[in-house]
């Protein structure tokens, strides 16, 4: 089979599901009350990624370390299933090295990638979200898991909040504080 070059072609093909009806028990149901609760009290929750195909976690990893760390494409390891071509080559045929790393720091711009990303992952696994969450109220008021209503009057108004943070957590959802929109089982 012929190889596709690398390059912003890959970038829209394994798309991350942003279905919570994709994640894993209990966190499926963890996250669904959550969220419910947050939009109950009127806050907006947009979600961007659950499920991460495992093709797209080698695509994102290896555009990375080819892009921003400098990794010979030549190094990068095959795939079943994803017929990349990392290496390419000028009109002789000759290996070009500046193109390679051009087309793999426009995969890494497009996918939008701040941190080095890794072949495995809660996302891989089922047990993450990435989403966004603000509110434009003074106060935000929503039930805990326990049923309790909880009262947030401290800022920022997003899911950097920590008293937000302790409300998630006790759902069983839990923020990953230096990543702004990640929240998992654990908190990695």
């Amino acid at each position: 089979m012929q190889k596709i070059l690398s390059g912003p072609v890959w970038v829209n093909k394994f798309p991350n599901s942003t279905s919570i009806g994709d994640l894993v028990e209990p966190f499926q149901t963890n996250v669904t009350k959550f969220v419910g609760a947050l939009r109950a009290a009127k806050a907006s929750v947009t979600i961007s990624a659950t499920l991460r195909p495992k093709e797209r976690a080698y695509l994102m990893h290896w555009s990375f370390l080819v892009a921003k760390e400098n990794l010979d494409p030549e190094k990068v390891d095959a795939m079943n299933g994803v017929d990349i071509e990392w290496v390419h080559t000028d009109a002789k045929g000759n290996k070009d090295l500046s193109a390679s790393k051009n087309a793999a720091l426009q995969m890494v711009n497009l996918y939008d990638i701040a941190f080095r990303p890794a072949l495995t992952s809660r996302h891989i696994e089922g047990k993450a979200i990435d989403m966004d969450i603000s509110w434009s109220s003074k106060d935000l008021t929503m039930k805990d898991a326990a049923g309790k209503d909880v009262t947030i009057s401290s800022n920022p108004k997003s899911g950097g909040n920590t008293d937000l943070q302790a409300v998630g957590k006790s759902y069983g959802v839990i923020k990953l504080v230096s990543d702004p929109p990640h929240w998992s089982t654990d908190g990695h």
